[in-house]
């Protein structure tokens, strides 16, 4: 499995959850408050498998297939 990149982005976490794209902006910024960065920071895949309860090889080989 090939990791083309470190970051995840709002319409990643709306593939992953089947969510709008508006709410996973929503759950993005939940995502930043808990780990207390600012708007506009990036998210790892790592901080948000940490924070979704999910695992980190199940994100990664999901979002190789996008």
């Amino acid at each position: 499995m090939k990791i083309d990149r470190i970051v995840i982005y709002s319409k990643d976490i709306a593939r992953l959850t089947g969510k709008s794209e508006r709410r996973a902006r929503a759950s993005m910024a939940k995502l930043r408050a808990w780990l207390g960065k600012a708007p506009g920071q990036p998210v790892t895949v790592q901080e948000y498998c940490r924070y979704a309860g999910v695992s980190e090889d199940e994100v990664l080989r999901a979002m190789a297939n996008f």
